[in-house]
């Protein structure tokens, strides 16, 4: 019998279910790194009797692998035409081998022994949501290690008086990690330790905005170069501060949702699907939130970096040290981002040199004053015209004068 296996995604990461050997090697042909499903967990969580017996007889028969849908992993994707599954928001498609030593997988629209069981199915796309969200974390952890070493010692001992209120939090969250990790599951009284903690998180998320959106606020009463630099050197030793407090409070609520999922699971599984939506959908609120935040300080940061390059003949020290600051608080949020998986690009502005502003306003002068001179000989020519066609009719006036007074005198003289 052609050994199976299935794909299914859900837009963080592809879950590759089915014989042992055929996920291996489809995992080794496409060259993807993978983490364990978990599928055994399910089993214990499903319990006995009914679809439940029948979910647990599937989870012994198949093995699973997760893989994180990242660059390399969506291209791997690619090939193969996902059809949307049973589960809200959850594309499937089911591979079998087919006897070659090239592309042994191909695609099959009518499997005998597919994964059918809506419950199983559901449990699948909880784990995968879970394991998308602690893949965050682990990337969290690493992130606020390495900010954790650009802070001096000033500023990491006001971050942690800001963190300290979260330390109960992290503690409670530990806790229940460890107890689900020996049970297989969280009970209610694993739940209701943690369950409460949000609000803490959110106060402290709150906090945090409200510091960064000051720092950008501050940068748009200023105007003069010399406040902008200032305030951009002041916002340089800030926004890694707050940022890591951002990054903290996003890992906890995605500790929280991991716990999460796994009680919805253990007490209203029917309620999964549903449930694992509305945490992502809650969790892109929060990233909005954030975004909108930090998008709002690069943007004051390029405007004073504008600034700055405009006006570096008045301030060649101030004004490329003002762009380098913009550089530096710009580039820390957009590391910041690609953590959370905020989308979004920025390009290092580049400080306008002072001799080469210095040439432009000399060339520009230069053009000035060669049209200053052009119109003044222009202007010259016009009225030497002018002063020729005047001094001509002036002549003429004379000369018909002169004219006519002769003609009276020798009329006068002939009279006589």
């Amino acid at each position: 019998m052609p050994r199976e296996i299935q794909l299914f995604t859900d837009g963080d990461g592809i879950a590759i279910i089915g014989d042992a050997k055929a996920v291996e090697l489809f995992l080794e042909s496409e060259a993807l790194p993978s983490k364990d499903l978990e599928l055994p967990r399910l089993g214990k969580i499903f319990g006995t009797g009914g679809a439940a017996a029948q979910a647990g007889a599937e989870i012994a028969a198949n093995s699973g692998r997760w893989v994180k849908l990242a660059e390399e992993s969506a291209q791997a994707l690619k090939k193969y035409k996902l059809m949307k599954g049973s589960s809200p928001g959850v594309s499937r498609a089911v591979l079998t081998e087919g006897g070659k030593s090239k592309g042994f997988l191909q695609i099959v629209r009518t499997p005998g022994a597919a994964l059918t069981n809506p419950a199983l199915l559901a449990g699948v796309g909880g784990v995968m949501a879970q394991l998308a969200m602690q893949q965050a974390i682990d990337e969290i952890t690493d992130y606020l290690a390495r900010i954790d070493e650009k802070l001096d010692d000033v500023r990491r001992a006001q971050t942690n008086q800001v963190l300290a209120r979260m330390d109960g939090v992290d503690l409670a969250i530990r806790e229940a990690m460890s107890v689900r990790a020996s049970v297989g599951r969280v009970s209610e009284v694993t739940w209701s330790k943690v369950q409460a903690t949000s609000s803490t998180i959110l106060d402290t998320q709150a906090y945090a905005l409200r510091e960064l959106n000051g720092l950008a606020e501050k940068l748009e009463r200023k105007h003069k170069v010399g406040d902008l630099a200032k305030a951009t050197k002041a916002a340089h030793a800030e926004v890694d501060k707050w940022l890591a407090v951002l990054a903290r409070c996003f890992q906890l609520h995605d500790g929280i949702a991991v716990l999460e999922l796994d009680r919805v699971l253990d007490a209203s599984p029917d309620e999964l699907d549903r449930h694992r939506l509305g945490l992502k959908a809650a969790r892109q609120d929060r990233l909005k939130l954030i975004s909108r935040s930090t998008v709002r300080l690069i943007a004051r940061m390029d405007v004073a970096a504008g600034t700055a390059n405009t006006k570096v003949l008045l301030h060649p020290s101030k004004a490329p040290a003002l762009v380098q600051s913009s550089n530096q608080v710009s580039g820390s949020i957009i590391d910041f981002h690609g953590r959370l998986g905020i989308e979004g690009e920025r390009d290092p502005l580049e400080a306008r040199r002072w001799k080469s502003a210095a040439t432009e306003a000399k060339d520009k002068a230069l053009e000035r004053s060669a049209d200053g001179v052009g119109s003044a000989r222009r202007f010259g020519n016009e009225t030497l015209d002018r002063a020729r066609t005047t001094t001509g009719e002036f002549s003429r006036r004379i000369a018909e004068q002169a004219r006519r007074r002769r003609g009276d005198e020798e009329a006068d003289d002939q009279e006589a």
